[in-house]
């Protein structure tokens, strides 16, 4: 009998190398959303991966970048967290950017720490093919990377090699979740990401990505269906006028996008009611934080 292996995979990188995507693409299927906006992703999120006889635990962070507020510093604490819990660390890198902004720095503070290491460079169908080796023999001089991969998370070019090498990595034990389980994400947060998800695709540049979503009611009717009733939370009265839209034509269309999209997840009938709330300190409101899976950091 081929022994089973588990353990778990901690992606991190900076702020829109394409993480979220990569774990997508690992899992098969859409547990993480995904947007051209950096810091899209907020909490820890765990996607679960099937290769062979490993069952990969894809912990995906949020981006690594240069705290200035409150939020800020709540989601690199839980990309760190999540670095932590890793048997493996993978770092996402954008191959067109190469190493900017914070990524230096990630990789300092990756070379401290004992887990086998991955250099993902992403993104490699926009990148000119010349520069990748360049980039990774850069890479690997300011850290001896355990291996190192060319990947597309977009295409799906080289991911599977990517999640084999992950797995051989894994130690030996039982498989923590049931086969068929893709997250360890509940559908009330699933739900309240994908809403959040189409603020950001609809609205892009418009909104500042400090909005968020708080879920008011999540009641399960007699006939199968669900009722949701959530709240977008925005710090500004302009803010507020730019999801309602004309009319409300903007928020309509939020709604009937996401309600899609949370059915398809849940496959129920959803009806989905949104409002939308100005609330100038939500980013010190506790009980925000922990709705969203975030610690309250001071």
């Amino acid at each position: 009998m081929t022994q089973t292996k588990c353990g778990t995979v901690a992606v991190v990188g900076a702020p829109n190398a394409g993480k979220s995507t990569l774990v997508n693409a690992m899992v098969g299927q859409k547990v993480a959303i995904v947007s051209a906006k950096v810091q899209t992703t907020r909490q820890r999120l765990m996607g679960i991966a099937i290769d062979g006889p490993a069952q990969l635990l894809l912990i995906d962070t949020p981006g690594i970048f240069q705290p200035r507020r409150r939020l800020d510093r709540a989601m690199v604490k839980a990309a760190w967290d999540g670095a932590a819990d890793g048997d493996v660390v993978a770092l996402v890198v954008d191959a067109k950017t190469g190493l900017r902004g914070e990524v230096p720095d990630i990789i300092a503070a990756l070379a401290k720490r004992p887990e086998p290491k991955f250099l993902v460079l992403n993104k490699v169908d926009i990148c000119v093919k010349e520069r990748l080796l360049v980039l990774a023999q850069a890479a690997n001089a300011l850290l001896a990377f355990d291996e190192i991969f060319f990947v597309s998370a977009s295409t799906g070019d080289c991911v599977d090699r990517l999640k084999t090498a992950l797995a051989d990595r894994l130690p030996p034990g039982p498989w923590h979740y049931p086969e068929d389980q893709l997250s360890d994400a509940t559908s009330r947060l699933m739900a309240s990401e994908l809403t959040r998800e189409q603020l950001y695709q609809q609205l892009h540049a418009e909104l500042p990505y400090a909005a968020t979503i708080e879920t008011e009611k999540w009641e399960e009717r007699r006939d199968g269906s669900i009722v949701i009733h959530q709240q977008i939370v925005v710090e500004r009265d302009s803010q507020k006028a730019i999801v309602l839209g004309k009319g409300g034509s903007r928020i309509k269309d939020i709604g009937a996008t996401s309600r899609a999209a949370i059915a398809e997840l849940t496959g129920k009938k959803i009806h989905l009611f949104l409002h939308v709330k100005v609330r100038p300190d939500w980013g010190d409101d506790r009980s925000l934080y922990s709705s969203v899976g975030l610690d309250f950091v001071d």
